[in-house]
């Protein structure tokens, strides 16, 4: 009977559960969890603000592990084999979108952790197309976070098609923007990293940053105007938009990964006038997160990430909470 740790109702702790798995689906692959990671979107899953959540709750959808069992069906993996779960656990295959590998945006796309128990547990499961091999030169420990943050923020390269010459910006330097920044500077572009936090600089600056912009500071944005190809928003707050919008150059984009909770206000002269664009989107498909994978074994990108161990979550939630985590967390599975 697999173990985990589970929430009984909004906003309380986890807590030791057991739960018993139904029939392996033919297509189904089950992972033993040896490291899963803490995303803000467990936080709120956890306290129920997207008003999807059901309990008893168990967390975690950065999952390392092994495959256990494999359904009948199942001709990509064996057991054994090291592999990665991120957000998404099922799509219907058979759609347009899937049809067209966008597998992230199937209308039937299940999720790890909506309507089924997480990763902080012994074992999961998912449809074997989400469970992504995970390259031998990448370390399992530290790799969790590549399968929600860094799909989330790699997904937008691709997509737009964004140049090794174009001049782009990260707002936000936390569990995404870290990784960004990384992949950024790798692929090319001349990286510009949006920060409330003069602290950071140096640090972000070793990330591969370029340029390091204090977001509180309206001389410092608008000594950047119409100067960026490519914005990528990764945090969950409201920010001064025209001063980002006016940091855009002519056909400029400002991509939002991050769940900004109010409407973003937006002008529609200065958009007219500057060709620009605003977009979103969610994680990546399971063919762009192999490619992410191989993007940062080529160029040796992982997360910047602290330990703890799973029987240790309630403190490593704690952690995140506070804000203190640089930059992401990873559960060591003990259960």
């Amino acid at each position: 009977m697999p173990k985990a740790l589970a929430a009984q109702s909004a906003q309380s702790p986890l807590s030791p559960f057991e739960f018993e798995f139904s029939e392996l689906g033919e297509r189904q692959v089950e992972v033993a969890v040896e490291y899963c990671g803490i995303c803000h979107s467990d936080l709120s899953m956890l306290d129920n603000e997207w008003g999807i959540s059901a309990y008893p709750f168990v967390p975690g959808h950065e999952v390392i592990g092994r495959v256990s069992a494999i359904g009948k069906n199942v001709t990509t993996h064996a057991v054994g084999d090291l592999v990665g779960v991120g957000w998404f656990a099922g799509s219907c295959l058979t759609c347009a979108r899937c049809m067209n590998g966008d597998h992230n945006l199937c209308g039937s796309a299940e999720q790890t952790i909506v309507g089924r128990f997480g990763g902080f547990a012994s074992h999961v499961r998912c449809n074997a197309e989400w469970a992504i091999p995970l390259p031998n030169s990448l370390s399992a420990e530290a790799a969790g976070p590549l399968f929600c943050g860094g799909a989330t923020v790699f997904n937008p390269l691709v997509e737009f098609s964004v140049r090794p010459t174009d001049k782009v910006g990260v707002i936000g330097i936390g569990g995404l923007g870290h990784l960004a920044v990384q992949f950024m500077n790798k692929w090319g572009c001349e990286v510009t990293a949006f920060t409330s936090s003069d602290n950071k600089s140096d640090e972000v600056r070793r990330m591969g940053a370029h340029h390091v912009i204090n977001t509180t500071k309206v001389e410092d944005l608008a000594k950047i105007a119409g100067t960026l190809d490519f914005i990528l928003c990764t945090v969950n707050v409201s920010l001064n938009w025209d001063a980002v919008l006016a940091a855009l150059a002519p056909k400029g984009r400002l991509h939002v990964v991050g769940a900004v909770p109010q409407p973003i206000p937006v002008a529609a002269f200065p958009l007219l006038a500057g060709q620009k664009s605003i977009s979103g989107s969610p994680l990546a498909s399971p063919a762009t997160i192999r490619m992410m994978l191989e993007f940062c074994a080529r160029h040796s990108i992982a997360p910047i990430t602290e330990g703890f161990k799973m029987s240790e979550a309630n403190d490593a939630i704690a952690h995140l909470k506070s804000g203190k985590a640089r930059y992401r967390i990873v559960l060591q599975n003990d259960l």
